[in-house]
């Protein structure tokens, strides 16, 4: 067929230039045909190719196309070839050929090369006449083969050819003429961007044509650009951080910008200052592996990442070197980074995102030369971390180029001195040995040849560490059994002996015998926890061994069902070895999922609730998706659990709150309490909270379609309740309408009075004991019995054997129910109280109750009547209640002030918590099963009750998170404002025990910022109450600034002090590295610098005595003015300061930013670009507002950005009316389409309409 095809072309081509015309070709200087004649001819040639291709099947017409354009490039005659291609020319433009197929087939013809100049002319000449019938997606390919086709001339050719190879940039230049419509232009730019990525100059042939298109663009890039973003950097942990904007190429390092347009030129540069700056902060592996995209679960090597972790330890060397004070034995500022370093290391090696062999050569060649060797003893301690742990596992020859290392940092020749081992940083100065050490067992048992022998430098250390493990009486006074458990922790042999008296001194000599609180509670004897200096010196491998010797223990005590309790040593000390991440695997992740369901299994409830009340008192930033793993545990277990689950719930972050319980959508039963109200309450509030903060009902009027309505109607189903109208206010308002729609009638109080009096007539009239107990402690029946046990004091001032006997069927957890019903019966009880003597009698008769007759827990009772729904004077009479019950008697004012003087928080600098423990419980004894009662009632019972375990818990640490929900209460309430002042003097030294304090003053003053914004006074005693409680254990400026305390704590209202610029430009100063003491983070409230500098200052800005607005519009004005404070070269370091801070404030401080954007919209373009405007000196105010709102829109939440569809159409729209305010609201909201694309797509939906209807005005 081809052959028969081909035959027929031929004769129809050369037919039509037969003879006649080969002579007149021939013959052509001479004689010249007349355009008549070549028409004629052309017509002639045309006519028989139609006939053909009219007999060709479809299939066949690119075949034949591409056949003509063979033959017409086999040609040699320039006039042969002009003639073929006006044939093809009027084939086209006779709609015989379509302009595309014969497009493609030219340019991609083999025989079109640059060197055939006049065919490449007449070729390209060609395309030009018939591209413009070339449909747009035609257009592009052609645009691609014709620039793929000019890449193939080389940079020098003949200037006698240049004008003919010019054609092919006509056509180029036709095509990107959006004149001539033939291609979008983005789309033309896309494939030049292919061709010439950003710094890659263009084919000399094309000369401006493609820089100067290119440039075109450059402003539609800059739309979409955050202005400065490459100095914008987030607060590892804080909300923002968790969104994409921070994603990075885990190649590149580059930003992954969306399509092909000429960014600025540092959009397209690593961001290494990025990635690192994240490195650097404590408990930052998450965020990295989300700006990395990385997946823990799929072993991928990360080369960028590995890189920037061989400079974070290059720049911790230099920093030991040039560290003022430093000393190797004591170490310096340093040491924190170091210890961070360890940590880095360890988790991303050991998920193979780095390599650890490239690691420790890149680190070789990076500090040949350098003279680096201060920190050496630290760097090697960090490379025993890993190696300890994983030689084992792992060839001997992945770890045999830290002998190279060794090499460069040791050059003495000398044997180096034995350190103080009486100093932890004695086992860093070991180090180097531990290695080798490790390194030479690795090849002994591999029957390796590539045995080292031990460096002459290091023979004293050796020898030294030989020596000791001769020695079988080893002491705890040095550090001595940690250097051995360092050097031998791969050496059964040699490692029992240090490891066993680690053991043996947490777990006792099982001789000894101690009392814990409570009765019948024995423990083991060994009181003394392992320091954290000495678990600091041990290695990961080493810690690792030591806390699955603990966790075997446990697990195996469980099973036994051992009567004897845990030793408070073992207890303390495995509290701390929960802290270090590099062990999680072991360390908090085991103890979720594997000893917490064994021990459960087991029905160990002793060993339970000690674990319970070691996450509840001990641990550290434990990741949020544990902390609901274990919520989920509890919720199956009996109500002494309630504290460790209201602790979790409560002590949940805002931007916690919506990834965690999403997980749990499909089940929401399992997080949730099927019978605690105050549980769910608690929640419930949490979740209110939460969405506030983070604002995410923001723009939204309805919970329907979001992840909370599942988990509300869950709640609603297993506790139906209402709120409180001062707390329903509160609630972000598609919350309000949920409850509203789902309101639950409610006993009316004179029904529950009614009932009361029923029963307790029954009460009376019944004479058989055994009736009796069965009656009111059936279960079913009402929940009545403290209200009947409280009517029988008041009446006669004591409960006979019966009552108690009662109590004890009813159980502990069934007493929760009746605990409710008494709280509001109190509330009924007080509200038609006379006063004076039959007020005092109830109260006295109330508090007899609780420390008298150990009937319900002051704490208990306490958050059932904070959670309780009441309204208007009942609701005053219900927090009256709460106060009498905290204030009137001595009993808890004593123990929360004793508790406080005595103790200190810092746990884990303490070796004599359990002696001061004990004391104290000597002193207040707690009795949790009604043991006052049993004494009281006539005759005396005896109740001995197997009290479980306590080590750390009291009333006051049991009440504290109890004590966060009565103070929101009180404020939500304002005729109690004073009632809630008289507690916080009193009460408020407790917060100096609390674990989160600045954290629950910024929820607090966050989410109550409307109710407290005219109480300036109560704001600042709330403040005042828990700083003041820390001062004695903080340093000097942790937290509030020097200025605030000076001048913000003023009480008088008459002069009332308003703050300059000065003070807002040193406030937001303080967000750079250093202003805030260092300290041990793995202890402290918050995760690194960066997140308690943020929540600090958002702390003192929102205390201050100025409306929001002000504070708002002073925070800008730090970079719109012009401030002396402020550096004109770090302006952008600035502004993301002013974009974090601003943006973790209530809205009324970040709206302002809406009305300074609306006053500046309307500049040329060229103005609006912030970064060559400031660096020429040329800046205008509306770049600098431009710059700001992008700056603060960046580290905005999605719920934030929800507002700006509102802000267009209801501040921008009526001011727009120019292209260049157009342009302005352009470059304000182009970057984050893409933002609302990915998170809220019903957002981007209608900005895209907003700025069509003010198109539509323009």
């Amino acid at each position: 067929m081809a052959l028969s095809m081909e035959t027929q072309l031929q004769s129809i081509f050369e037919d039509d230039m037969g003879p006649g015309m080969l002579k007149c070709l021939l013959c052509f200087r001479m004689f010249m045909d007349t355009p008549e004649d070549e028409r004629t001819k052309l017509i002639s040639c045309l006519g028989a190719f139609r006939h053909y291709w009219g007999t060709l099947p479809q299939e066949s017409h690119e075949q034949c196309v591409q056949w003509i354009v063979r033959f017409i490039h086999s040609q040699h005659s320039p006039k042969r070839i002009s003639f073929l291609y006006d044939c093809l020319a009027m084939a086209v433009e006779t709609s015989l050929l379509t302009p595309r197929m014969v497009c493609v087939a030219l340019i991609s013809s083999d025989s079109l090369e640059w060197e055939r100049t006049q065919l490449w002319a007449l070729t390209f000449k060609l395309i030009r006449k018939i591209i413009g019938g070339v449909d747009y997606k035609g257009v592009r390919d052609l645009l691609k083969a014709v620039l793929d086709k000019i890449q193939t001339i080389p940079t020098t050719v003949s200037s006698a050819i240049v004008q003919q190879l010019l054609a092919a940039r006509e056509v180029v230049e036709y095509i990107l003429d959006r004149n001539a419509c033939l291609l979008p232009a983005y789309f033309a730019i896309n494939e030049i961007r292919k061709l010439y990525p950003e710094g890659q100059l263009s084919h000399w042939l094309l000369g401006s044509l493609i820089s100067d298109f290119v440039d075109s663009f450059r402003p539609t890039a800059r739309i979409n650009s955050i202005c400065g973003r490459c100095s914008l950097l987030p607060v590892v942990n804080n909300s923002g951080a968790i969104c994409n904007s921070w994603k990075l190429d885990p190649t590149t390092l580059r930003f992954p910008l969306k399509g092909m347009l000429p960014y600025d030129k540092d959009l397209f540069e690593p961001q290494t200052g990025l990635l690192r700056y994240v490195l650097e902060q404590p408990y930052s592996r998450e965020m990295v592996c989300n700006m990395l995209g990385l997946n823990k679960q799929q072993k991928q090597r990360c080369p960028v990442l590995e890189e920037q972790l061989v400079d974070l330890v290059v720049y911790a060397m230099e920093r030991s070197e040039t560290e003022e004070h430093f000393d190797a034995d004591i170490g310096g500022t340093s040491q924190l980074l170091w210890q961070h370093l360890s940590s880095q290391l360890i988790f991303f090696v050991l998920f193979q995102f780095a390599s650890f062999p490239h690691m420790v050569l890149s680190l070789h060649q990076k500090l040949a030369g350098r003279g680096l060797i201060k920190g050496r003893d630290h760097l090697m301690w960090v490379l025993l971390q890993f190696i300890s742990g994983s030689i084992q596992k792992n060839a001997l020859a992945d770890f045999l180029p830290v002998m190279k290392l060794f090499d460069l940092l040791y050059p003495e020749k000398e044997c180096i001195p034995v350190p103080d081992i009486n100093k932890p940083q004695s086992t860093h100065s070991f180090a180097m040995t531990c290695i080798w050490i490790h390194l030479n067992r690795k090849a002994q048992n591999d029957n390796s040849k590539l045995q080292i022998p031990i460096p002459h430098s290091l023979k004293l250390h050796h020898e030294f560490l030989q020596q000791s493990l001769r020695n079988k009486s080893l002491g705890m006074s040095d550090y001595k059994i940690a250097l051995l458990c360092n050097a031998y922790s791969t050496n059964s042999e040699c490692f029992t002996l240090p490891m066993g008296v680690l053991v043996e001194t947490i777990y006792g000599n099982g001789s000894l015998r101690i009392n814990l609180p409570g009765t019948n509670c024995i423990a083991s004897g060994s009181v003394t926890p392992l320091p954290m200096n000495l678990l600091d010196s041990l290695t990961v491998h080493a810690k690792m061994s030591l806390i699955h010797s603990i966790a075997t223990r446990v697990i195996k005590l469980a099973s036994t069902k051992s009567s004897q309790a845990l030793a408070p040593a073992l207890v303390e000390t495995y509290s701390r070895l929960l802290v270090y991440m590099e062990i999680e695997s072991l360390g908090i992740k085991g103890f979720i999922s594997q000893l917490l369901p064994n021990v459960f299994k087991s029905h160990a409830w002793g060993i339970l609730h000690t674990l319970l009340e070691m996450f509840s008192y001990r641990m550290h930033h434990i990741q949020p998706h544990y902390r609901v793993q274990l919520l989920s545990h509890l919720h199956s277990l009996a109500a002494v659990v309630e504290s460790t689950a209201l602790r979790l719930i409560t002590a949940l972050g805002s931007s916690e709150v919506q990834p965690q319980f999403t997980r749990f959508l499909s089940d929401p039963k399992t997080v949730l309490s099927a019978e605690s109200e105050e549980l769910n309450r608690a929640l419930i509030l949490t979740l209110a909270r939460a969405t506030h903060v983070t604002d995410f009902f923001t723009g939204s009027d309805s919970i329907h379609g979001t992840w909370c309505k599942e988990i509300l109607q869950t709640i609603m189903n297993f506790t139906p309740h209402n709120w409180a109208s001062h707390t329903l206010s509160c609630f972000p308002a598609p919350l309000q309408a949920f409850f509203k729609q789902n309101n639950v009638p409610q006993e009316s109080r004179f029904n529950l009075k009614k009932n009361v009096e029923e029963e307790y007539r029954k009460w009376k009239s019944m004479t058989n004991e055994n009736d009796i107990i069965t009656h009111f402690s059936m279960q079913g029946s009402p929940p009545l019995f403290l209200c009947l046990l409280w009517k029988m004091l008041l009446e006669t001032d004591h409960i006979n054997q019966i009552g108690f006997r009662v109590l004890e069927r009813i159980g502990a957890r069934a007493l929760v129910a009746h605990v409710r019903t008494f709280a509001d019966f109190l509330v009924y009880e007080f509200s038609t109280s006379a006063g004076g003597p039959q007020l005092n009698k109830c109260i006295e008769m109330l508090n007899d109750m609780v420390w008298k007759h150990n009937i319900v827990t002051l704490d208990r009772l306490i958050l059932c009547l904070a959670m309780r729904s009441h309204e208007g004077n009942e609701a005053q009479v219900c927090y009256f209640i709460i106060q009498l019950l905290l204030l009137k008697p001595n009993d808890f004012r004593n123990r929360v002030n004793d508790f406080v003087k005595e103790n200190a928080p810092e746990h884990w600098l303490q070796s004599d918590w359990h002696n001061k423990h004990m004391s104290y419980h000597k002193k207040y004894p707690e009795k949790l099963y009604f043991e006052g009662l049993a004494e009281q009632v006539n005759p005396p019972m005896q109740h001995q009750t197997q009290y479980l375990p306590i080590y750390f818990g009291n009333v006051c640490l049991r009440f504290l998170p109890v004590f966060d929900i009565v103070i929101h209460r009180f404020l939500e309430l304002i005729p109690v404002s004073k009632s809630l002042e008289t507690l916080l003097d009193h009460l408020g030294g407790l917060y100096k025990f609390h674990d989160r304090p600045v954290t629950y003053l910024y929820n607090t003053l966050h989410y109550y910022e409307r109710h407290l914004r005219d109480r300036t006074n109560l704001k600042r005693k709330l403040v005042h109450a828990i700083m003041s409680s820390l001062k004695d254990n903080r340093t000097p400026g942790w937290c509030l600034s020097e200025t605030y305390l000076k001048l913000g704590m003023n009480p008088r209202e008459d002069n009332v002090w308003l703050p300059d610029d000065t003070y807002y430009c040193k406030l937001i100063g303080r967000l750079s590295p250093g202003p805030f003491p260092n300290c041990d983070w793995r202890f402290n409230e918050f995760p690194n610098p960066a997140a308690h500098a943020l929540h600090v200052t958002c702390v003192e800005l929102m205390a201050l005595a100025v409306p929001g607005k002000d504070v708002g519009n002073a925070l800008l004005n730090v970079v719109l003015k012009s401030q002396p404070l402020v550096p004109r070269e770090s302006i952008t370091a600035w502004m993301n300061a002013i974009g974090l801070v601003i943006t973790a404030l209530p809205e009324p401080y970040w709206i302002v930013l809406h009305d300074r954007i609306s006053t500046w919209a309307g500049y040329p373009f060229a103005l609006l670009d912030f970064t060559a405007c400031h660096q020429s000196y040329s800046e205008m105010n509306c770049s600098y507002v431009l710059a700001l709102a992008h700056a603060v829109w960046h580290h905005s939440s999605i719920g934030q950005l929800s507002l700006i569809p509102k802000f267009l159409s209801e501040t921008l729209k009526p001011v727009v009316q120019t292209e260049f305010q157009l342009l302005y609201v352009y470059h304000l909201v182009g970057p984050f389409l893409q933002r609302f694309q990915q998170e809220r797509t019903r957002c981007m939906l209608e900005v895209h309409a907003k700025l069509f209807f003010i198109i539509i005005i323009i």
